[in-house]
């Protein structure tokens, strides 16, 4: 992969506002999901206004980034090197070809900055970064934050995709020496260990997010595919009902407990995630991988290069947008199926999807739906006021 080290630009410290004052540090478990969700509960713990960091990977569905697997720092042209293992991404920051990345325009609109994690050192690598980010930021602790739970599974819950990068973020956290608040938002809204599993695991809320905290993410699901997140935003803004997702076969129920955040101690998730232990002290990502496998029973960067090896050499061409009648109307079938099974909500990724919409015909059905829109979810059937009406999306008006 080509190397973009010497093309990166290098700032001082200074000139991003370095350490003239405090800044809070938080550190996203996963991916982008979670980097949305560290700045919406670092609104709820300290104001939206107040100076932060959000470290995050750089890993991403194989639809934005067809390389398998996270990226390095020198997978990118244009991070801000603040000081010796922290590299800022800035909406300026490109991914270096092929690779792909939301995070530069994701850096453009949430409020705390971005920092790049990258796990190619293995935990002991993510400390010294980590370690880095706190000695800039004048940061006394870390929040640690996860939308779902999966940062406390067990390894063998089947329906487990993707532990490794929050193994690894806890596994690094602890190195650092730094006390450590783990949160756990929106629990079971990333469909990877049942809530009957997983609920007991984290006690009681701390506190729930609310309509308020959801502010500083305004806009920025009109584009990011994290489904977890948009689940959590819909439920902090009050919304109730059963949700289809398309990342996960089961839906999801929104209800009072989707929009709490759970706290925990640091020593309470190791003793909780055998992976994390395991992979404390790893120097490599292929020797995390190999832990996950020992625990886990596999390793989910193998599984994307899986996936990835299957998909076409060259993408395939655009299709033309179909005449909006039609679409409007395999969209209004569509939506009947989808009732029948209950669902009442959705996400714009699985309306997108399963229904193969070009980027043309979403933008137009997207604005028929106007008056369908809940948060970021979409509600499906007529509102209250006009059942008994045909109120289908092209389908017989």
């Amino acid at each position: 992969m080509e190397s973009t080290k010497n093309t990166q630009n290098t700032k001082s410290a200074g000139s991003t506002g370095g350490t003239k004052s405090a800044r809070r540090l938080l550190v996203a478990a996963g991916g982008g999901g979670d980097a949305i969700t560290a700045a919406m509960v670092h609104a709820a713990l300290h104001g939206a206004d107040t100076p932060a960091l959000v470290l995050t990977y750089a890993w991403e569905r194989l639809v934005v980034d067809p390389v398998p697997g996270p990226r390095r720092t020198t997978d990118f042209h244009g991070t801000e090197s603040v000081a010796p293992d922290l590299a800022l991404v800035t909406p300026a920051t490109r991914p270096a070809a092929p690779a792909g990345s939301l995070l530069p325009r994701l850096s453009g609109e949430l409020r705390p900055r971005l920092g790049l994690l990258d796990p190619y050192g293995g935990a002991l690598g993510l400390t010294r970064q980590i370690a880095a980010a706190a000695r800039w930021c004048r940061a006394d602790r870390i929040d640690l934050v996860d939308v779902g739970g999966d940062i406390v599974a067990r390894g063998d819950e089947p329906t487990l995709r993707s532990p490794l990068g929050d193994a690894l973020a806890v596994a690094a956290c602890a190195g650092t020496g730094l006390p450590v608040r783990v949160h756990v938002a929106g629990p079971g809204l990333d469909n990877e260990v049942p809530p009957p599993a997983l609920l007991p695991r984290l006690g009681e809320p701390a506190f729930t997010l609310d309509a308020a905290h959801t502010e500083p993410v305004n806009g920025v699901f009109d584009w990011h595919p994290s489904e977890a997140g948009a689940l959590l935003v819909a439920a902090a803004r009050g919304v109730r009902g059963v949700c289809g997702t398309r990342d996960a076969p089961r839906p999801v129920h929104l209800d009072a407990r989707a929009a709490g955040v759970h706290r925990l101690t640091l020593d309470r998730v190791l003793a909780l995630s055998p992976l994390a232990r395991a992979l404390a002290g790893t120097r490599g990502l292929e020797e995390a991988e190999e832990a996950s496998r020992a625990v886990c029973g596999f390793s989910e960067i193998e599984r994307e290069r899986r996936r990835a090896a299957a998909l076409p050499a060259a993408p395939p061409a655009p299709l033309p947008d179909r005449d909006p009648i039609r679409v409007g109307a395999r969209f209004a079938a569509w939506e009947h199926a989808t009732l029948a099974d209950g669902i009442a909500y959705v996400t714009t990724r699985r309306i997108t999807e399963e229904l193969g919409l070009s980027a043309g015909e979403a933008r137009g059905l997207f604005a028929a739906l106007d008056d369908r829109r809940t948060g970021p979810l979409w509600r499906l059937g007529p509102a209250a006021g006009d059942r008994g009406r045909d109120g289908g999306v092209g389908g017989g008006r």
